[in-house]
């Protein structure tokens, strides 16, 4: 529960507290719970008290007014800090303790745009205003000028100091529309920005308001765009010259200001805020502060969209980085073609086992990118060798033994690629140094190389080549178990091991769906994969090991698989 207090600042109860129960009544008359002993105060000049938006200050018809800031108000949400005077007396609004409740953002949704007939609004060019924000009109300046001056530039410092450190568009948004709250007494705002075809986009909305329909004057927001002008309202909800259908009377609307975001000349689009209830709520130095906003907000939202364009392309390239590894890998699958399917399954394997000693996020993205390039090197292999169905001589192993090394010698050249060279050079050597290339023992094989040892070894006993037929998955696990230590790293073959007894990689198997009654054998990487009995010929899905799109067909009474690109798939 928040500590929410009134605390008197002047006179002679200065320093005396008044919770924030129910509701607070401040007058001369002795039955208020704010008794203020002063001829300039009303016998019930103004009430304090919780309503939906927070704390809430209401003058009550007093005839002196009631003042925020040396400005008269009727209607005002208090945040802590805020000093509030009464004739000569001041009081100041505290709160401290309990939890901050973040504001629901208001719903887009309840946005509409209403041509009408307004008329009773001042204009100002946005540029010349922004070139003379808070030059004196003529004349000395007093001190209270001066100090109220320096408090807004002040605060105007902070608020832009907050806006230009963000760079996130979406949460730039939201700062902005703070700042704006902090500094202006407004129940509404909204940031609406031209898009390419020059609709209005609305991109963020606040509102003190809950359940409030957002209307909005498209007058004063074109008017405000495409003239580049800062526009103000007068009282609207006392001035029958505006029609009666217009949209700052159908929507409540007392005040409304809205202003130009410029980006070296050009309107992004607009910051446009209103009050429902509060007669003359803004005046020109609220539209001062406003300017003072949009001009950092808008080069602020431009760099955060120049950093959203920036990462959408950096994407692209990603991608295209991503495609030009798979169609590496598929070089390697059809230079040997006798282990089609290979790279895909020791790659999601290699991923099991990275997830099971706990690596995660860009680590992972590594291991899937260097286990699809683990053979890249077969690539220099001569086709008879890589081809030949049955044991290789001496010789011919000698040759194939270059594969780890001319995959190093492959992407050595392109720095970007440097971090999956391990996954080539190492997958070969042996935990107990008799392996490949190097003889590298324990340890000191990258860790690289030893998860995608374990994965490659377990792939190639459990998958299915010409000349043999794979083991049951079972017998390689219990392979696994009597090389820890020799053949395999034992963290590695351990956590393949785990993953195995969980259920984690059965669907990666190359047979594990061979018996079911309806399963086809994917046409790229030759794993089996289920067929949902309620699945038709033409249906289309993904393999769970290569992700290429298949179409189902059926030929004889017998289904099949047929790989489908992108554009049909689309």
């Amino acid at each position: 529960m928040k500590n929410e207090r009134l605390v008197l600042k002047t006179g002679p109860m200065a320093g005396k507290v008044f919770p924030v129960i129910g509701q607070v009544t401040v007058g001369r008359n002795p039955e208020n719970t704010i008794q203020l002993d002063d001829l300039q105060v009303s016998r019930k000049h103004a009430c304090i008290e919780h309503s939906g938006s927070g704390v809430v200050l209401r003058d009550l018809g007093s005839g002196n007014g009631t003042y925020i800031e040396n400005r008269r108000i009727l209607e005002y949400r208090l945040s802590p800090g805020t000093v509030i005077r009464f004739g000569t007396q001041e009081i100041v609004f505290e709160a401290e303790g309990g939890d901050e409740e973040e504001e629901e953002p208001a719903s887009l949704s309840g946005i509409r745009f209403e041509a009408d007939a307004l008329e009773n609004y001042r204009t100002t060019n946005a540029e010349e205003m922004f070139q003379t924000l808070f030059q004196s009109s003529g004349g000395v300046a007093t001190d209270t000028e001066l100090k109220e001056t320096q408090r807004r530039l002040q605060a105007i410092y902070k608020a832009n100091e907050i806006i230009t450190s963000e760079r996130d568009l979406n949460k730039l948004f939201v700062q902005v529309m703070e700042q704006i709250f902090s500094l202006i007494p407004a129940h509404n705002g909204m940031i609406l920005l031209k898009d390419e075809s020059n609709k209005w986009v609305e991109e963020h909305m606040k509102s003190r308001i809950p359940g409030t329909e957002f209307t909005v004057s498209s007058t004063i927001v074109n008017r405000a765009f495409d003239q580049k002008e800062a526009v103000i309202t007068a009282n609207a909800m006392n001035d029958s010259a505006l029609d009666a259908g217009a949209s700052i009377i159908t929507g409540n609307i007392a005040s409304a200001m809205c202003v130009p975001m410029l980006y070296q000349g050009s309107p992004l689009g607009v910051i446009y805020v209103d009050t429902r209830g509060t007669a003359n709520a803004f005046v020109q130095g609220d539209l001062e502060l406003l300017m003072a906003l949009a001009g950092p907000s808008a080069i602020s939202i431009r760099n955060a969209q120049y950093v959203r364009e920036l990462k959408q392309a950096y994407d692209d390239l990603d991608r295209a980085y991503n495609d030009t590894l798979l169609v590496l890998a598929n070089a390697i699958e059809l230079r040997d073609h006798y282990t089609v399917g290979h790279t895909w399954r020791v790659t999601n394997f290699a991923l099991a086992i990275a997830k099971q000693i706990g690596w995660s996020g860009k680590k992972l993205e590594e291991v899937e990118m260097g286990s699809v390039l683990h053979d890249v090197g077969k690539i220099g292999v001569d086709n008879a060798i890589l081809s030949k169905p049955g044991k290789l001589t001496d010789e011919e192993y000698e040759k194939l033994k270059v594969h780890p090394q001319r995959g190093q010698d492959l992407l050595k050249d392109v720095k970007v690629l440097h971090p999956l060279i391990p996954y080539c050079l190492y997958h070969h050597e042996r935990y107990d140094g008799r392996g490949y290339p190097f003889g590298l023992k324990g340890e000191d094989i990258p860790m690289e190389g030893r998860i995608v040892a374990v994965a490659d070894t377990f792939d190639a006993m459990t998958s299915n080549r010409p000349y043999r037929k794979g083991l049951p998955p079972e017998v390689g696990i219990e392979e696994l178990e009597k090389g820890k230590g020799t053949q395999f790293d034992p963290v590695c073959a351990q956590a393949l091991i785990d993953c195995y007894k969980d259920g984690l990689i059965d669907q990666i198997l190359q047979n594990y769906f061979q018996t079911d009654e309806k399963s086809i054998a994917c046409p790229f990487c030759s794993t089996f994969i289920r067929i949902a009995e309620s699945a038709e010929v033409g249906t289309v899905f993904d393999c769970h090991v290569c992700r290429r799109t298949i179409r189902l067909i059926e030929q004889n009474g017998v289904y099949f698989g047929e790989l489908v690109s992108e554009a049909d798939a689309g």
